[in-house]
């Protein structure tokens, strides 16, 4: 059996290490999924930015508003495939899958959201997302009018930009430190639950 891969570059904390609240995090999310993203592990290495990288998803991916929490995990496969980051495109691939009961989903919309089975208001949102990931500088009035247009609001759009934002911040992190997928995120709703 070939020896396990380092999941970062960096020191990977151990549990005795953890600061209380963090481990009180860890420990809800080990329990909720049974097992520990690797996410968690590698950011526990500074206790500061763990903090305030989980306040700010948090705040992004886990609020109330004009997009489903599939719509969000769209936005982060799409763009983490833009930017070449394996962590978020396994990761939340596996939550987007969950999330739509689409074992194909996330697959389609990591190579070519365009060709993916979405609808057009999502293929909409995903081009703009795309947009933002890669010329933020040439979004303009336009590019709100196509949204509006599908029915996003403008608290919705500005919700796109930030996940995009806030993942390009992610992804450059998670390719830097060589942040490796765990391997139950590679199978996660691709088959229905027994």
């Amino acid at each position: 059996m070939p020896t396990p891969k380092p999941i970062s570059r960096y020191p990977v904390p151990t549990p005795a290490e953890w600061p209380d609240d963090i481990r009180a995090r860890i420990l809800e999310v080990q329990n909720k999924a049974g097992f520990v993203p690797n996410v968690f592990l590698t950011l526990a290495h500074r206790p500061d930015e763990f903090r305030a990288f989980f306040a700010y998803h948090d705040a992004l991916m886990l609020k109330e508003g004009g997009l489903t929490k599939g719509e969000r995990e769209m936005i982060v496969v799409a763009t983490s495939a833009v930017n070449d980051c394996l962590y978020c495109v396994v990761a939340h691939g596996a939550i987007l899958r969950i999330y739509e009961k689409e074992p194909l989903l996330a697959d389609q919309i990591a190579v070519n959201h365009r060709k993916a089975d979405i609808t057009p208001r999502q293929k909409a949102m995903l081009d703009f997302a795309l947009k933002v990931c890669r010329d933020s500088a040439s979004v303009d009035d336009a590019d709100f009018g196509a949204l509006r247009t599908h029915g996003f609001s403008d608290a919705d759009i500005w919700d796109i930009a930030a996940i995009t934002a806030f993942f390009g911040l992610s992804n450059r992190m998670a390719n830097v430190i060589s942040m490796r997928p765990n391997d139950e995120f590679y199978l996660m709703g691709r088959t229905p639950r027994e």
